[in-house]
């Protein structure tokens, strides 16, 4: 069966993964599903003009596209990420960020790899697995607000991008065992950066649970899910 004119973006992480799906003007998203669930998911089974596989991985670093070679790719990444020997590294420019964004997908890259190979194109073809972190960046060009501010949880790590204008001004993951220590790095973020939660809408890439949610609200003007 082949669909027309629609979207599937996948989220795939250690755990498990989720899914959102934008079809002739309407759109809906999965809960968090297990790995075991991969070849049960009805919706894998059909295909779609565009396929946009994310994999969370901690392993990045954005760069100004005047300090990018592909050549020092692993370099680069050394320097602010454990990169093991088999660990294979690509970038991916971000031209509206005047940057480019080099990582690796050996985290969670298994599952990953399984998803893009079961989910095609209508055309036949794979959809290109990228970092968690390239959609983040993606999704600020939806968001009109001044203060654009962008995350995601996954695995027990808070991914986080806050943008004024067109300006990037942070672009990092952080280590977080907890949502209650995802939201401690949020806040000191915004705090460093001079930003008022209670001005601020926060947009989600990752489900959240109704507790996380309301704890979010509790402190932020609206939280969004995009």
């Amino acid at each position: 069966m082949i669909d027309t004119a629609n979207r599937i973006s996948i989220q795939v992480g250690l755990s498990g993964y989720s899914f959102k799906i934008q079809a002739e003007g309407n759109s809906h998203s999965s809960e968090w599903l297990s790995a075991e669930r991969i070849f049960n998911t009805a919706e894998f089974m059909k295909r779609y003009d565009q396929v946009d596989v994310s994999v969370f991985t901690p392993k990045f670093a954005l760069v100004p596209k005047g300090f990018h070679a592909p050549e020092i790719s692993r370099q680069l990444l050394s320097e602010v990420a454990n990169v093991e020997g088999s660990d294979m590294v690509d970038h991916v420019e971000l031209p509206q960020f005047g940057a480019v964004l080099i990582y690796s997908l050996n985290v969670g890259g298994t599952l990953a790899r399984v998803v893009s190979e079961t989910v095609m194109r209508t055309d036949g073809t794979k959809g290109r697995m990228l970092p968690e972190m390239y959609y983040i960046m993606e999704a600020m060009s939806q968001i009109s607000d001044y203060n654009k501010i962008v995350a995601s949880y996954m695995d027990g790590y808070l991914y986080l991008a806050i943008a004024q204008g067109k300006t990037l001004v942070l672009c990092n993951s952080f280590q977080a065992p907890d949502f209650t220590t995802a939201e401690y790095f949020i806040f000191l973020a915004m705090k460093k950066l001079q930003l008022n939660p209670e001005m601020s809408a926060i947009f989600f890439r990752t489900p959240l649970t109704e507790d996380q949610e309301m704890s979010l609200y509790r402190y932020f003007r609206s939280v969004e899910h995009i």
